[in-house]
């Protein structure tokens, strides 16, 4: 039987200078809150420069703060549920261990009900904390700050998994040597962590997946080989 599995990769992006900075912020917001998080590649890590850090997850969070939660088919939601209560009283376990433990909350953090919880900005949470180090699927997103590039990338690459990253930079050529550093299968410039189409390879590297897929990949996967050999016969 043949099988590709994946399980994400805590998506980091890596925030260097882009003059679009406000497109960058709702992007944000979106990229890690729609379908309420419960996506693979959702981003969860955001390192920032922390001569901007905190101005930034401030505006990040303005912007979560005003996110819609409700039925999920209606329009007028950002954000649906989540999929069970079992998941609502982990996300709210993680992100209580987080600010217990030094996290500055920058808005939400709180559950709504039985399955909703309130879309969560965290600035700094402790690097061995489960929302720094595991795949929370949520509405929550953490934002850090760092002093060097080598820095930033060192914590992106520091899990033990690794599926789909980002940099955001205006500067072309040290993008493409973030992206080149960056332990990831796949690596979007001036885009998120959750882009993709068909016919790109889909699949983590380390702990985060096995096999790849992909329409080209996935057909490839399923094709069976066969090989005939003929000995020529002697006359």
């Amino acid at each position: 039987m043949r099988c590709a599995l994946e399980h994400g990769g805590v998506a980091p992006l890596i925030f260097d200078e882009y003059a679009d900075e406000q497109g960058f912020i709702n992007g944000v917001v979106k990229a890690s809150m729609y379908h309420s998080g419960q996506v693979c590649v959702s981003v969860q890590r955001v390192y920032i420069p922390n001569s901007k850090a905190e101005d930034l997850a401030k505006k990040i969070a303005k912007i979560a703060s005003q996110q819609i939660v409700g039925d999920a088919i209606n329009e007028d939601s950002d954000l649906g549920p989540l999929i069970s209560p079992k998941e609502t009283d982990r996300i709210e376990l993680w992100v209580n261990e987080a600010v217990a433990s030094g996290a500055q909350l920058m808005t939400g953090g709180k559950r709504i009900n039985q399955v909703a919880y309130e879309p969560t900005v965290l600035l700094n949470p402790p690097k061995s904390a489960k929302v720094s180090t595991q795949e929370i699927f949520a509405p929550v997103v953490c934002i850090y700050g760092y002093d060097s590039i080598d820095e930033a990338i060192e914590q992106a690459n520091s899990l033990n998994v690794s599926f789909q990253s980002a940099v955001f930079s205006d500067d072309i050529n040290k993008a493409t040597d973030i992206a080149k550093r960056l332990e990831a299968s796949a690596v979007m410039i001036n885009d998120y962590t959750t882009f993709r189409v068909d016919w790109m390879p889909f699949g983590g590297r380390k702990h985060s997946g096995y096999g790849t897929g992909g329409i080209g990949y996935s057909m490839r996967d399923i094709l069976e080989y066969k090989m005939i050999v003929v000995r020529e016969i002697q006359k």
